[in-house]
Protein backbone atom coordinates (compact mmCIF):
# COMPACT_ATOMS: atom_id res chain seq x y z
CA UNK A 1 0.00 0.00 0.00
CA UNK A 2 1.09 3.80 -0.94
CA UNK A 3 2.25 5.84 1.78
CA UNK A 4 -0.19 7.89 3.77
CA UNK A 5 -1.19 11.61 2.59
CA UNK A 6 -0.48 13.54 4.84
CA UNK A 7 -2.83 16.18 3.94
CA UNK A 8 -2.42 19.75 4.01
CA UNK A 9 -3.74 23.28 5.97
CA UNK A 10 -7.33 24.24 5.29
CA UNK A 11 -7.03 26.77 1.96
CA UNK A 12 -10.61 27.91 2.20
CA UNK A 13 -9.31 31.10 -0.51
CA UNK A 14 -8.49 28.53 -2.82
CA UNK A 15 -12.30 26.53 -2.38
CA UNK A 16 -13.72 29.71 -2.66
CA UNK A 17 -12.23 30.38 -6.33
CA UNK A 18 -13.75 27.17 -7.33
CA UNK A 19 -16.60 27.03 -10.36
CA UNK A 20 -16.90 24.38 -12.30
CA UNK A 21 -18.32 24.52 -15.60
CA UNK A 22 -21.02 22.21 -15.76
CA UNK A 23 -21.59 21.99 -20.03
CA UNK A 24 -18.23 21.63 -20.24
CA UNK A 25 -17.68 18.77 -18.46
CA UNK A 26 -20.94 16.92 -19.73
CA UNK A 27 -19.30 17.30 -23.32
CA UNK A 28 -16.21 15.88 -22.31
CA UNK A 29 -18.06 13.30 -20.67
CA UNK A 30 -19.99 12.26 -23.92
CA UNK A 31 -16.64 12.43 -25.88
CA UNK A 32 -15.05 9.72 -23.67
CA UNK A 33 -18.45 7.70 -24.13
CA UNK A 34 -17.96 7.81 -27.78
CA UNK A 35 -14.78 6.44 -28.25
CA UNK A 36 -14.84 3.05 -29.41
CA UNK A 37 -13.16 0.07 -26.82
CA UNK A 38 -10.51 -1.99 -26.86
CA UNK A 39 -11.48 -5.29 -28.17
CA UNK A 40 -10.29 -9.57 -28.07
CA UNK A 41 -7.02 -10.31 -25.96
CA UNK A 42 -6.83 -6.73 -25.40
CA UNK A 43 -10.28 -6.37 -24.21
CA UNK A 44 -9.33 -9.44 -22.09
CA UNK A 45 -5.97 -7.83 -20.77
CA UNK A 46 -8.04 -4.94 -19.30
CA UNK A 47 -10.87 -6.70 -17.44
CA UNK A 48 -8.44 -9.11 -15.91
CA UNK A 49 -6.54 -5.61 -14.84
CA UNK A 50 -10.03 -4.41 -13.98
CA UNK A 51 -10.41 -7.13 -11.56
CA UNK A 52 -7.08 -5.78 -9.33
CA UNK A 53 -9.14 -2.68 -8.47
CA UNK A 54 -12.08 -4.17 -7.08
CA UNK A 55 -13.16 -3.71 -3.38
CA UNK A 56 -15.00 -7.09 -3.39
CA UNK A 57 -17.80 -6.08 -0.87
CA UNK A 58 -20.83 -7.35 1.05
CA UNK A 59 -22.78 -4.96 2.77
CA UNK A 60 -25.98 -7.00 3.85
CA UNK A 61 -28.07 -7.12 6.85
CA UNK A 62 -28.02 -10.79 7.00
CA UNK A 63 -24.34 -10.97 6.45
CA UNK A 64 -22.75 -14.23 8.56
CA UNK A 65 -19.24 -15.76 8.95
CA UNK A 66 -19.81 -18.49 6.09
CA UNK A 67 -20.91 -15.43 3.58
CA UNK A 68 -17.82 -13.42 4.69
CA UNK A 69 -15.55 -16.61 3.95
CA UNK A 70 -16.81 -17.03 0.55
CA UNK A 71 -16.57 -13.48 -0.13
CA UNK A 72 -12.88 -13.89 0.67
CA UNK A 73 -12.00 -17.07 -0.83
CA UNK A 74 -13.42 -15.26 -4.34
CA UNK A 75 -11.32 -12.26 -3.68
CA UNK A 76 -8.36 -14.62 -3.58
CA UNK A 77 -9.86 -16.58 -6.59
CA UNK A 78 -11.64 -13.69 -8.68
CA UNK A 79 -11.77 -15.38 -11.77
CA UNK A 80 -11.50 -19.37 -12.25
CA UNK A 81 -8.35 -21.09 -12.68
CA UNK A 82 -9.08 -22.80 -16.21
CA UNK A 83 -9.83 -19.58 -17.91
CA UNK A 84 -6.98 -18.18 -15.86
CA UNK A 85 -4.54 -21.11 -17.79
CA UNK A 86 -6.56 -20.60 -21.37
CA UNK A 87 -4.98 -16.81 -20.63
CA UNK A 88 -1.54 -17.96 -19.63
CA UNK A 89 -2.44 -15.51 -16.05
CA UNK A 90 -2.79 -18.28 -13.85
CA UNK A 91 0.43 -17.96 -12.26
CA UNK A 92 0.20 -13.74 -12.27
CA UNK A 93 -1.32 -13.38 -8.53
CA UNK A 94 -4.43 -11.89 -9.73
CA UNK A 95 -6.76 -11.38 -6.95
CA UNK A 96 -8.77 -8.27 -5.84
CA UNK A 97 -7.66 -5.22 -4.47
CA UNK A 98 -9.52 -5.56 -1.09
CA UNK A 99 -12.42 -7.22 0.81
CA UNK A 100 -14.89 -4.75 2.36
CA UNK A 101 -17.60 -4.95 4.85
CA UNK A 102 -19.17 -3.92 7.92
CA UNK A 103 -17.45 -2.96 10.89
CA UNK A 104 -19.00 -5.96 12.77
CA UNK A 105 -17.41 -8.38 10.22
CA UNK A 106 -14.24 -7.45 10.21
CA UNK A 107 -12.79 -10.12 12.43
CA UNK A 108 -14.37 -12.84 10.49
CA UNK A 109 -12.62 -11.06 7.28
CA UNK A 110 -9.39 -10.84 8.95
CA UNK A 111 -9.79 -14.99 9.98
CA UNK A 112 -10.81 -16.47 6.42
CA UNK A 113 -7.66 -14.41 4.59
CA UNK A 114 -5.22 -15.64 6.86
CA UNK A 115 -6.86 -19.04 6.76
CA UNK A 116 -6.50 -18.56 2.68
CA UNK A 117 -2.84 -17.52 3.27
CA UNK A 118 -3.36 -14.31 1.53
CA UNK A 119 -2.25 -10.81 2.54
CA UNK A 120 -5.76 -9.16 0.68
CA UNK A 121 -6.40 -5.95 2.98
CA UNK A 122 -9.50 -5.87 4.59
CA UNK A 123 -11.69 -2.45 4.45
CA UNK A 124 -14.83 -1.45 6.64
CA UNK A 125 -17.02 0.70 5.88
CA UNK A 126 -17.69 3.36 8.89
CA UNK A 127 -18.36 6.62 10.23
CA UNK A 128 -22.37 6.26 10.19
CA UNK A 129 -22.27 4.73 6.99
CA UNK A 130 -24.28 4.91 4.40
CA UNK A 131 -25.87 8.24 5.53
CA UNK A 132 -23.26 9.73 8.01
CA UNK A 133 -25.97 11.10 10.04
CA UNK A 134 -24.98 9.76 13.54
CA UNK A 135 -23.21 11.50 16.38
CA UNK A 136 -19.28 12.61 15.32
CA UNK A 137 -18.21 10.76 18.67
CA UNK A 138 -20.12 7.54 17.92
CA UNK A 139 -18.31 8.00 14.46
CA UNK A 140 -15.02 7.88 15.36
CA UNK A 141 -15.16 5.28 17.91
CA UNK A 142 -16.52 2.88 15.35
CA UNK A 143 -13.74 3.65 13.06
CA UNK A 144 -11.49 3.02 16.08
CA UNK A 145 -13.20 -0.53 16.72
CA UNK A 146 -12.74 -1.49 13.21
CA UNK A 147 -9.15 -0.56 13.41
CA UNK A 148 -8.19 -2.47 16.19
CA UNK A 149 -10.07 -5.65 15.06
CA UNK A 150 -7.46 -5.39 11.81
CA UNK A 151 -9.03 -3.28 9.11
CA UNK A 152 -6.62 -1.99 7.27
CA UNK A 153 -8.25 0.61 5.14
CA UNK A 154 -11.33 2.40 6.40
CA UNK A 155 -14.26 3.78 4.27
CA UNK A 156 -15.70 6.75 5.88
CA UNK A 157 -18.88 8.81 4.64
CA UNK A 158 -19.30 12.55 4.93
CA UNK A 159 -21.71 14.41 6.64
CA UNK A 160 -23.55 15.70 3.33
CA UNK A 161 -25.22 18.56 5.16
CA UNK A 162 -21.88 20.09 5.98
CA UNK A 163 -21.21 20.23 1.82
CA UNK A 164 -24.80 21.44 1.08
CA UNK A 165 -24.55 24.09 3.64
CA UNK A 166 -21.08 25.13 2.42
CA UNK A 167 -19.43 24.16 6.08
CA UNK A 168 -16.05 23.72 5.00
CA UNK A 169 -14.00 24.37 7.65
CA UNK A 170 -16.40 22.03 9.50
CA UNK A 171 -15.72 19.05 6.77
CA UNK A 172 -12.28 19.47 6.72
CA UNK A 173 -12.19 19.06 10.70
CA UNK A 174 -14.26 16.34 10.44
CA UNK A 175 -12.01 14.65 8.32
CA UNK A 176 -9.20 15.40 10.35
CA UNK A 177 -10.39 13.15 13.08
CA UNK A 178 -11.73 10.86 10.97
CA UNK A 179 -7.77 11.00 9.74
CA UNK A 180 -6.09 10.54 13.33
CA UNK A 181 -8.67 8.36 14.51
CA UNK A 182 -7.66 5.74 11.57
CA UNK A 183 -3.79 5.59 13.21
CA UNK A 184 -1.83 3.98 10.05
CA UNK A 185 -4.75 2.40 8.21
CA UNK A 186 -5.78 4.54 5.23
CA UNK A 187 -8.38 6.78 4.92
CA UNK A 188 -11.05 6.33 2.01
CA UNK A 189 -13.56 9.17 2.05
CA UNK A 190 -16.85 8.29 0.23
CA UNK A 191 -18.07 11.66 -0.74
CA UNK A 192 -21.91 10.34 -1.92
CA UNK A 193 -21.91 12.73 -5.00
CA UNK A 194 -25.27 12.13 -5.47
CA UNK A 195 -26.20 13.79 -2.73
CA UNK A 196 -24.40 17.20 -3.42
CA UNK A 197 -26.32 19.27 -5.94
CA UNK A 198 -23.51 20.52 -8.08
CA UNK A 199 -20.35 19.70 -9.80
CA UNK A 200 -19.01 22.53 -7.69
CA UNK A 201 -19.78 20.96 -4.56
CA UNK A 202 -18.30 17.65 -5.82
CA UNK A 203 -14.88 19.09 -6.52
CA UNK A 204 -14.76 21.31 -3.09
CA UNK A 205 -15.38 18.42 -1.09
CA UNK A 206 -13.04 16.29 -3.45
CA UNK A 207 -10.14 19.34 -2.44
CA UNK A 208 -11.51 19.72 1.36
CA UNK A 209 -10.95 15.99 1.64
CA UNK A 210 -7.69 15.27 0.08
CA UNK A 211 -6.32 18.58 2.05
CA UNK A 212 -7.78 16.78 5.36
CA UNK A 213 -5.83 13.70 4.68
CA UNK A 214 -7.79 11.20 2.52
CA UNK A 215 -6.02 8.27 0.79
CA UNK A 216 -8.53 8.06 -1.32
CA UNK A 217 -11.84 9.66 -1.99
CA UNK A 218 -14.89 7.94 -3.44
CA UNK A 219 -18.09 8.44 -5.46
CA UNK A 220 -20.78 7.18 -3.68
CA UNK A 221 -21.68 4.66 -1.02
CA UNK A 222 -24.06 2.10 -3.71
CA UNK A 223 -27.00 3.52 -2.08
CA UNK A 224 -27.61 6.57 -3.01
CA UNK A 225 -30.25 7.12 -5.81
CA UNK A 226 -27.54 8.07 -8.36
CA UNK A 227 -24.57 7.09 -7.90
CA UNK A 228 -21.17 7.39 -9.62
CA UNK A 229 -21.27 8.52 -13.16
CA UNK A 230 -19.06 10.18 -15.82
CA UNK A 231 -19.19 13.54 -15.40
CA UNK A 232 -18.77 13.27 -11.50
CA UNK A 233 -15.28 11.12 -12.47
CA UNK A 234 -14.29 14.03 -14.42
CA UNK A 235 -14.55 16.02 -11.74
CA UNK A 236 -12.92 13.97 -9.19
CA UNK A 237 -10.05 13.15 -11.26
CA UNK A 238 -9.55 16.67 -12.08
CA UNK A 239 -9.31 17.27 -8.20
CA UNK A 240 -6.54 15.14 -7.55
CA UNK A 241 -4.49 16.01 -10.19
CA UNK A 242 -4.81 19.94 -9.12
CA UNK A 243 -4.32 19.07 -5.34
CA UNK A 244 -1.12 16.79 -6.77
CA UNK A 245 -0.08 19.60 -8.92
CA UNK A 246 0.01 22.01 -5.64
CA UNK A 247 1.21 19.96 -3.15
CA UNK A 248 2.90 16.53 -4.61
CA UNK A 249 0.50 14.56 -1.85
CA UNK A 250 -1.28 12.42 -4.76
CA UNK A 251 -0.34 11.46 -7.63
CA UNK A 252 -6.93 12.23 -16.70
CA UNK A 253 -4.35 10.45 -14.86
CA UNK A 254 -1.96 8.62 -16.80
CA UNK A 255 -1.08 4.55 -16.64
CA UNK A 256 0.99 5.00 -13.80
CA UNK A 257 -2.00 5.67 -11.81
CA UNK A 258 -3.69 2.62 -12.78
CA UNK A 259 -2.68 0.17 -9.65
CA UNK A 260 -4.02 -0.66 -6.50
CA UNK A 261 -2.58 1.60 -4.12
CA UNK A 262 -3.74 4.87 -6.15
CA UNK A 263 -7.45 3.53 -7.82
CA UNK A 264 -10.32 1.45 -6.67
CA UNK A 265 -13.34 0.24 -8.18
CA UNK A 266 -16.12 0.04 -5.55
CA UNK A 267 -18.46 -2.24 -7.59
CA UNK A 268 -18.57 -5.73 -6.76
CA UNK A 269 -21.23 -6.78 -8.82
CA UNK A 270 -18.46 -5.56 -11.70
CA UNK A 271 -16.59 -8.95 -10.57
CA UNK A 272 -19.46 -11.05 -11.98
CA UNK A 273 -19.54 -8.87 -15.29
CA UNK A 274 -15.61 -9.29 -16.06
CA UNK A 275 -15.83 -13.33 -15.15
CA UNK A 276 -18.60 -13.31 -17.64
CA UNK A 277 -16.33 -11.30 -20.54
CA UNK A 278 -13.41 -13.51 -19.51
CA UNK A 279 -15.59 -16.90 -19.98
CA UNK A 280 -16.90 -15.83 -23.33
CA UNK A 281 -13.26 -15.07 -24.62
CA UNK A 282 -11.76 -18.49 -23.38
CA UNK A 283 -15.16 -20.54 -24.94
CA UNK A 284 -16.64 -18.14 -27.42
CA UNK A 285 -19.89 -19.17 -25.32
CA UNK A 286 -22.10 -16.96 -22.46
CA UNK A 287 -21.71 -18.59 -19.72
CA UNK A 288 -24.66 -20.09 -17.47
CA UNK A 289 -25.65 -19.12 -14.47
CA UNK A 290 -24.11 -22.70 -12.97
CA UNK A 291 -21.05 -22.16 -14.85
CA UNK A 292 -19.36 -19.69 -12.60
CA UNK A 293 -20.23 -20.10 -8.40
CA UNK A 294 -20.53 -17.22 -6.40
CA UNK A 295 -20.48 -14.83 -9.21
Amino acid sequence: MSAHNRGTELDLSWISKIQVNHPAVLRRAEQIQARRTVKKEWQAAWLLKAVTFIDLTTLSGDDTSSNIQRLCYKAKYPIREDLLKALNMHDKGITTAAVCVYPARVCDAVKALKAAGCNIPVASVAAGFPAGQTHLKTRLEEIRLAVEDGATEIDVVINRSLVLTGQWEALYDEIRQFRKACGEAHLKTILATGELGTLTNVYKASMIAMMAGSDFIKTSTGKETVNATFPVAIVMLRAIRDFFWKTGNKEELGDEWLKPELFRIGASTLLSDIERQIYHHVTGRYAAYHDLPMS
